[in-house]
């Protein structure tokens, strides 16, 4: 029984690790793109 829950709070923060690091790297990729729109208008 204690495996078990160890096994589904291990997947649950592995899984929410990865979806947090997929909406950093989503920011960033916006921020990136704003920064060249912006260089490109000047």
């Amino acid at each position: 029984m204690v495996r078990k829950l160890v096994l589904v709070a291990v997947s649950t923060g592995l899984v929410l690790g990865l979806a947090a690091c997929n909406t950093v790297r989503g920011v960033g990729q916006d921020l990136e793109s704003a920064a060249n729109s912006v260089d490109r208008a000047m």
